[in-house]
């Protein structure tokens, strides 16, 4: 077997080859393209070759397109592939090396790779998502624009009906009220474009095994539940509740050495979109019988500046593990006539 370690960058890929005895083999770069995998594949042919390539944009093409040659890839948790070999000198040809040797010694930190399927539901929710926060970029830079020129704002929803009509009777001088049109307009069509997505993303998600169960926990909704569980994929992965709490990036880091015992802030290791769908599940689930005293409890203890965040945070992992405990078990948060609560 040959052991191949791949250095991804924005136009090649550098490959450093160790044969079965860890002896170096050859060291080489092909274009980051189809052509160049494909030539790559074809020079080794014949041979049986496990390549490992770190968590990166474009790495999950590598990994594609190599495995359709016959290859067997992994893809290495980057940041622990740092930890595992931290280097004085950091090159394209090292960083190769380093993951060759890592695949020799049987060492390589791997990430689990979701299916297509998992791929295009997430893609999906993320864009949507994207496409929200533009369009709340845009509302917020038109109330910036009414507070600079000292226009209140009296309607509840000011890109409502009542609030078009009276932003289209503001007097705002030019590029202002120019930029103030133009963003109404990106508006409209982002409105249109996230419901597009949305219909798309239910019509998806109507077989999904996970939605209904996680539409029964506080603060989830429709869009929500389907974001988590297109970023959890398989339950079946975790073992614990605590597996799923470190997957989500929401455990505090641990420093220790000695008796020195430090607690960092949180580790956010983990998909992004899954933690932000945990947040806005835990600010309406602060206002649930179930959650409000600790919530409340946490806010109170660590005081302004501190409590609202730390208590969102203990609150999204006490959801995690409630979401561990539905799905594990396929039952909803509170089932009818239990005799126990579903919720950690």
């Amino acid at each position: 077997m040959l052991h191949a370690g791949l250095d991804l960058s924005r136009r090649r890929l550098d490959i450093c080859l160790v044969d079965e005895h860890g002896e170096l083999v050859a060291e080489t770069a092909v274009p980051a393209d189809a052509d160049g995998l494909r030539g790559l594949a074809e020079r080794l042919a014949g041979r049986r070759v496990r390549a490992v390539i770190e968590s990166m944009n474009g790495a999950r093409f590598v990994h594609d397109t190599l495995e359709e040659h016959g290859w067997d890839v992994l893809i290495a948790d980057a940041q622990k592939v740092k930890g595992l070999a931290p280097l004085a000198c950091k090159t394209d040809r090292i960083d190769a090396r380093v993951l060759a040797e890592l695949s020799w010694r049987d060492l390589v930190p791997a990430i689990w790779l979701p299916d297509p399927t998992i791929r295009r539901e997430r893609e999906l929710a993320r864009f949507r998502l994207h496409l929200v926060r533009h369009r709340t970029t845009l509302k917020n830079r038109i109330h910036a624009t009414l507070i600079t020129f000292g226009h209140p704002c009296p309607v509840s929803d000011l890109f409502g009906l009542a609030g078009r009509e009276l932003l289209d009777r503001l007097e705002i001088p030019d590029p202002w009220r120019r930029n103030v049109d133009v963003s109404l307009g990106l508006i409209d069509d982002l409105e249109l474009q996230i419901a597009t997505l949305t219909v798309q993303l239910k019509r998806i998600g109507a077989d999904h095994r996970y939605i209904p169960l996680l539409i029964t926990a506080p603060g989830f909704g429709w869009i929500n539940a389907f974001t988590v569980a297109s970023e959890i994929g398989d339950i079946e992965r975790f073992a614990s509740p605590a597996k799923l709490c470190g997957y989500t990036g929401l455990c505090p880091r641990v420093m220790q050495s000695g008796t020195t015992d430090r607690r960092g802030p949180i580790s956010k290791h983990g998909p992004r979109y899954l933690r932000w769908g945990l947040f806005e599940a835990a600010m309406n689930a602060c206002k649930h019988p179930l959650y409000k005293e600790r919530y409340q409890h946490t806010k109170r203890r660590l005081g302004r500046q501190r409590g609202p965040k730390v208590a969102q945070i203990d609150l999204s992992r006490k959801l995690t593990e409630a979401i561990w405990h539905m799905l594990t078990r396929n039952e909803p948060f509170a089932p009818a006539g239990a005799g126990f609560r579903l919720a950690a």
